[in-house]
């Protein structure tokens, strides 16, 4: 018997979500879950040209299209050769959804907007990974003018305190060192629940509770929602990871407005400072996008010369890419050569800020998560690989750096 296939695209969400489907469809023989992003079109590119290699590679396969692309636009994918089922973003995590008489039906897509609930899933593997996720958080109730994401996840719904705290708990007791708490609008967590707590909130009853938990690291967070306790967390608490990665999109107020972003460029600069107040060595990331419509040389080097000057050393930099039904799509286009210019441009920055933030770091003693014998990531996330020798998979060791190269530090053990 052959186990099924994954193919997961996107974001860390999808990546969870994955292994929940991997639970649901370990019985099912000859199969090929694609699970797809929809957050750029070039996302789509790589699910379709993966989906249409997998068919060549293996014919007699049955392939299950799903995710945020096949919850928008189900016709398209199920027209795909070899696609026999495509399933939408809830019907995804059903166990019902992969029994043998389920495989049978071609479909099923539900309304995603009339989501109420986020279900609780336990997951305690992640094949091939030494970090575990937990979702805490899914769907979105803003309306940035780029994104198409609301329309494949739903309204914001929160997963319980103890439903969250559950999960940590049996993912630490099957080995687990880190976790990774996720979501698609995370700093929105608690506001559907009762005495609507915070996302900091959470953190503190995970950690207080799950005691043997080492780790606690946050996915991507809004910049103008990262409440108190969370900064008092990065403070005081060891445990909490010294990382911040910020849903930034653009360093320019217009275009900020125009994305119909809920920050300036200023609360993101205010936001980086008073984190490196607190946690001088803390690593910083943001998610940035080229040649939003409307942007001219001017607008995009406001942009650029915010980031240079922030410094942020984990940028992920995406070329705007239109998705359909979003205001941003019937927006003044950027062509597209100079889109990617720019985002080659932004990327030499992040590459630029992150070679000096990495510099900074030679010298100073680092916990190191291993997730390969030679290579893992730090506390602040900088990936780190052994000068010498190896290490045990999972293992957190004590190294110090040495020297910064084109990928990283390299270090010995203290």
């Amino acid at each position: 018997m052959t186990q099924p296939e994954i193919l997961t695209f996107g974001c860390r969400l999808n990546t969870w979500e994955s292994e929940v489907m991997r639970e649901h469809a370990a019985a099912l023989d000859d199969v090929i879950i694609v699970n797809t992003c929809a957050v750029t079109g070039e996302a789509e590119r790589q699910a379709r040209q993966a989906i249409r290699r997998a068919h060549r590679d293996k014919p007699n396969a049955r392939i299950v299209v799903t995710g945020c692309a096949a919850q928008i636009d189900p016709d398209r994918w199920a027209g795909l050769p070899g696609v026999t089922r495509v399933l939408g973003n809830e019907e995804k995590l059903k166990a019902e959804s992969w029994s043998p008489a389920a495989m049978n039906e071609a479909r099923a897509v539900s309304d995603i907007m009339a989501a109420k609930e986020t279900a609780a899933h336990l997951v305690t593997e992640f094949s091939g990974r030494t970090r575990a996720f937990v979702q805490v958080q899914q769907g979105c109730d803003h309306r940035c003018t780029f994104c198409i994401i609301p329309f494949g996840r739903g309204p914001s719904r929160s997963a319980p305190v103890g439903v969250v705290v559950e999960q940590v708990r049996a993912l630490v007791e099957s080995g687990y060192r880190e976790v990774v708490l996720t979501g698609v609008d995370m700093t929105s967590w608690g506001g559907d629940l009762p005495g609507t707590p915070s996302l900091g909130q959470l953190c503190r009853r995970v950690l207080a509770l799950v005691p043997q938990l080492e780790r606690l690291r946050l996915s991507s967070v809004d910049p103008v929602e990262i409440d108190e306790d969370i900064w008092r967390l990065l403070e005081h608490e060891p445990r909490f990871m010294p990382y911040l990665h910020l849903s930034l999109q653009a360093g320019s107020d217009l275009i900020l407005k125009r994305m119909k972003r809920r920050h300036l460029a200023e609360d993101a600069a205010r936001v980086i400072a008073r984190a490196r107040a607190l946690r001088p060595d803390i690593g910083i990331g943001a998610d940035v996008i080229a040649g939003f419509p409307t942007e001219n040389a001017a607008l995009f080097e406001e942009t650029r010369a915010f980031l240079a000057q922030q410094g942020v050393p984990y940028l992920h930099v995406f070329p705007y890419s239109e998705r359909p039904g979003t205001p941003a799509a019937r927006m003044r286009a950027v062509p597209v050569p100079e889109r990617k210019a720019r985002a080659a441009q932004l990327r030499a920055v992040g590459a630029e800020s992150a070679q000096r933030y990495f510099e900074r770091l030679v010298g100073q003693e680092l916990r190191v998560l291993m997730e390969t014998p030679t290579s893992g990531h730090s506390e602040q996330f900088a990936p780190v690989r052994l000068a010498q020798g190896e290490a045990e998979v999972g293992e957190i060791i004590s190294l110090r750096a040495t020297t910064v190269d084109e990928t990283g530090l390299l270090a010995e053990r203290v």
